[in-house]
């Protein structure tokens, strides 16, 4: 920890004190003085810290209780002298921490996307001279020198500037570049208000500035964020919980049995070996040794059909987490808006009209008060949006038919709004001379340019700017192409449309004109501070998109709560979370309120209200955290440095692919290649029907590895030889299932699962309903398992009975992947062929159990013999059964209601 890091008042005190506490100069330092000081503190650079090596990815991966009982299934298997089953077993280990290293190989890289974003080199004054540095050696007490287009290279106070501007958005979340100036200010301003300081790896937009370092490196805000990075650890997701927690009630169960098996063969009187083997089987039984795989399978194909909706998952196994979210914590810049300026009224003739559409991408039209669109233009109207096009330093450029902004956003948003009112802004330019110019800057609060009047032999001069200036500016005011004289009456009235615009969270310009001789060649400032024009105002927002309103209004109806935070002001945070829908409470908790607050006072707040406005980086992580205690699963959705931390300590983060940082992208589990909140809500439903399917999947192995169980363990009370070997139980537990398996979990979500709550984050992934199912359809599975060994039996040798009780427990499991498809719902109620899939899943079951019995390699790897046609149909008359049972079940709403409809 350095000195520089501890300190956070640079911003209130005088600037001859900072110089005094830094002991530095405004000519700047010695080389001497730089080359001591980057002894003493170190590079101006971020620490990556240890890195999380291959080797380590990969013990995570093995660190897996169903893996430990594998294992375990291996080694006895081995030492047994089953090799083939120790073979199959050991492949789906392998298989399983193949997919899963190679996801989380992928999963690291923020801080190393924090550092690119470092500016690579950087203007310092030293020895009373300008030079360009490596920005790793820029040390406190440097005074950098700014101009438009840099990147700051450290945290500095600034000392002079003239119109410099500063975009902060990817730190503060602030959407307009912020005006800077070198006063002091109070000690307890929130970091975004701090205007007097600029902020490491933000931009200059516009304007040039002198500032002097008073950090660097891990002490600077990027700093901060770079080292809560490191420390905020990546978190289990719910569905690795569940699968561990049924992994441990698995493996116990498993060898809970076998030790039942060994304890009845013995007062039973059987031979240790035999009795031993037996147990082997009976543990075999109770491991669903493809769950791994299968479920690595189901969720990698969730994260196919994600993409496809613009969803890009980095972690295999947060697939399913959105579908359990209880709370979706949303940035605004950039998330619920498109962090583009956009003219949303114009007031002009006494009359507001409406502009539609969104950001830079000039589709919208101009409306009358009326809301008709308009078919011409008014001449007033024009007016205004000539002086904001051509009173105007800003650039629209297209690619592919994407539109972005070159210079002041807000100078954007008039370019596109006159765009959208059928100007050819490029020709008016080109075609209209800029004679002079007076530069904004944040004393003057205004804009004016001096160009030759088309209609007489006069220059004219543009001017925009803020309201409460241009106002005081104007003695008339432009009626029906008319100049009239502003008396106090009309000037309330236009101060009172000033208001309604502002408290509508609307950025307020006005627009106004001054006629000079036609010899005018210069503008001084005070000839446009007097006997001005007004024209008229433009409302100016940072608009939420279309898209969003929707999807909080379907977040809402899927019982999920919505919490805004921003970096942006209270009153832009309340309008925003007003128009898509959080929150109508006209409410919003601020830094301040959140420092204040105890962690369940907080969650209170996020609940109920939902905005919360000028947050810094540990105010985000405050909140998630409060949520979490509660018991929330919480996702984080950013696009900005200043959400890494956040994102990477959520359950899940969720960043934007299009604007969104390296660095939040490389914290976050999921990135949205869209930018489009309304992509969050349907990974939402997504992720609801990937869980549904992996609970379908659990099923469907758990009542076939209960129902081989229930048969060894009755085979063995009431004094059965062995009716399947080890060797057959593997392969209905791998091959037969994993057939069918695989086809479940691309079932289709066939009920509008939004309309459902969220699950309970509490609730396990075999739920009492589903152990009732199992428990009343194994007892089906084993009675006609061993009905059909013991017919055979009767008729022929061992190996025609266990064939014949071989093929009826694989039969069983083609019935149950029809029962699997829908916890409540007749098969036929949700349509046959509505998974094609599990059909060709079947057909492949079929085919490989026909090789079993009916080829030579086949019986002698089993120890099968042929069956005839006879035979088989009597397998499929007892196996059908259990798909009968289930749908008598299901009408009788044995498993209770649907829950989705």
């Amino acid at each position: 920890m350095t000195e520089e890091s501890s300190r956070k008042d640079w911003h209130s005190k005088e600037i001859d004190e900072v110089f005094g506490e830094l002991k530095a100069e405004k000519k700047g330092l010695s080389s001497k003085e730089v080359d001591e000081r980057q002894e003493e503190f170190g590079p101006n650079s971020l620490e990556a810290g240890k890195g999380i090596s291959p080797f380590s990815i990969l013990l995570h991966q093995v660190n897996n209780p169903l893996i430990y009982l594998l294992v375990g299934a291996t080694l006895l298997s081995l030492f047994l002298g089953h090799n083939v089953d120790a073979i199959v077993i050991a492949a789906v280990i392998i298989l399983n921490t193949v997919l899963g290293f190679t996801q989380e190989w992928k999963a690291e890289g923020a801080l190393a996307a924090l550092k690119k974003m470092a500016a690579p080199h950087a203007m310092v004054l030293r020895d009373g001279e300008p030079q360009e540095v490596e920005v790793d050696s820029v040390v406190s007490g440097d005074v950098l020198l700014l101009e438009t287009g840099d990147r700051v290279a450290a945290d500095a106070r600034i000392f002079e500037c003239e119109d410099l501007q500063i975009d902060e958005s990817a730190l503060t979340g602030e959407s307009e570049p912020v005006n800077k100036i070198p006063k002091t200010v109070e000690e307890d301003t929130p970091m975004a208000d701090r205007k007097n300081m600029l902020w490491m790896s933000t931009n200059v937009t516009g304007g040039r500035g002198k500032a002097v370092v008073v950090a660097t490196g891990m002490s600077t805000e990027m700093g901060k964020i770079a080292g809560e990075v490191r420390s905020t650890g990546r978190e289990i997701t719910p569905i690795q919980r569940r699968m561990n927690k049924l992994s441990l009630i698995l493996g116990f169960g498993g060898i809970s049995f076998a030790g039942v098996v060994l304890l009845l063969g013995f007062l039973r009187g059987f031979d240790f070996v035999e009795i031993l083997l037996y147990a082997v089987a009976v543990a075999v039984s109770a491991i669903p040794e493809g769950l791994p795989a299968v479920i690595s399978v189901t969720l990698a194909l969730g994260v196919r059909r994600m993409a496809t909706r613009n969803a890009i998952i980095r972690r295999l196994a947060a697939v399913e987490t959105l579908g359990s979210t209880t709370v979706i914590c949303s940035d605004k810049t950039g998330t619920l808006t498109k962090n583009q300026m956009t003219v949303r009224k114009i007031w002009a003739d006494w009359k507001v009209f409406e502009v539609t559409g969104e950001g830079y991408q000039p589709d919208g039209k101009l409306k009358d008060p009326d809301g008709e669109e308009l078919d011409e233009i008014p001449g007033d109207l024009e007016l205004l949006l000539r002086i904001g096009t051509l009173s105007n330093n800003a650039r629209l450029r297209s690619e592919d038919d994407h539109w972005r902004a070159e210079g002041n956003p807000s100078e954007a948003a008039l370019l596109v709004a006159a765009k959208k009112s059928g100007i050819d802004v490029n020709k008016l330019r080109d075609e209209t001379e800029r004679v002079h110019e007076i530069t904004f800057s944040s004393e003057r609060k205004y804009m004016a340019t001096l160009h030759p009047s088309n209609e007489s032999d006069s220059r004219t001069a543009f001017v925009k700017g803020a309201p409460d200036r241009l106002i005081e500016f104007c003695t008339h005011i432009l009626v029906d192409g008319k100049p009239v004289e502003l008396d106090e009456e009309k000037r309330e009235q236009i101060n009172g449309m000033n208001e309604e615009f502002a408290s509508a969270a609307l950025r307020v310009m006005a627009g106004a004109y001054k006629d000079f001789p036609s010899d005018k060649e210069r503008l001084e400032p005070e000839e446009v501070e007097e006997g001005l024009t007004l024209v008229g105002l433009w409302g100016i927002i940072d608009p939420p998109r279309e898209e969003s309103k929707q999807a909080v209004a379907e977040a809402k109806e899927a019982g999920i709560h919505l919490v805004m935070i921003t970096g942006d002001h209270a009153a832009t945070a309340i309008a925003i979370a007003k128009e898509v829908g959080i929150s109508d409470s006209g409410r919003a908790f601020t830094g301040r309120d959140i420092e204040e607050m105890s962690n369940e006072e907080l969650a209170k707040a996020a609940l109920e209200v939902g905005v919360f406005a000028r947050v810094s980086p540990s105010h985000k992580l405050k909140i998630m955290q409060a949520l979490k205690d509660k018991g929330h699963i919480v996702a984080m959705t950013g696009d900005g440095v200043n959400d890494a931390p956040a994102l990477k300590g959520a359950d899940i983060g969720v960043a934007m692919g299009v604007a969104g940082t390296e660095v939040a992208k490389e914290a976050s589990d999921m990135v949205l290649t869209d930018d489009n909140f309304a992509t969050i809500v349907h990974a939402v439903e997504e992720g609801r029907v990937i869980f549904s399917n992996l609970r379908k999947v659990v099923f469907f192995l758990l009542a076939t590895n209960v129902g081989e169980i229930l048969t060894l363990i009755t085979a063995l009370v009431i004094g059965l030889d062995l009716p399947l070997t080890a060797v057959m139980i593997l392969w209905v537990n791998l091959v037969t299932d994993g057939a069918c398996t695989i086809p479940l979990g691309v079932e289709p979500g066939h009920w509008e699962v939004l309309k459902a709550p969220p699950r309970d984050p509490k609730e396990p992934i075999v739920h009492a309903r589903l152990w009732m199912r199992i428990f009343l359809l194994t007892p089906i599975m084993a009675a006609g398992t061993l009905s059909m060994f013991w017919y055979a039996r009767q008729s022929g040798g061992i190996d025609y009975a266990r064939t014949m009780a071989f093929c009826t427990m694989v039969a069983f499991q083609w019935f149950q992947a029809f029962n699997a498809r829908s916890e409540q719902q007749s098969v036929f109620s949700i349509g046959i062929l509505t998974n094609k899939a599990v059909l060709v899943g079947m057909g492949i079951a079929i085919a490989l159990q026909i090789l079993v019995v009916h080829t030579p390699i086949g019986n002698l790897l089993f120890g099968t013999t042929v069956l005839k046609l006879v035979d088989w149909i009597m397998i499929i008359a007892v196996a059908a059964l259990i798909w009968l049972a289930d749908e008598v079940f299901k009408l009788l709403k044995f498993y209770g209601k649907p829950a989705y409809k």
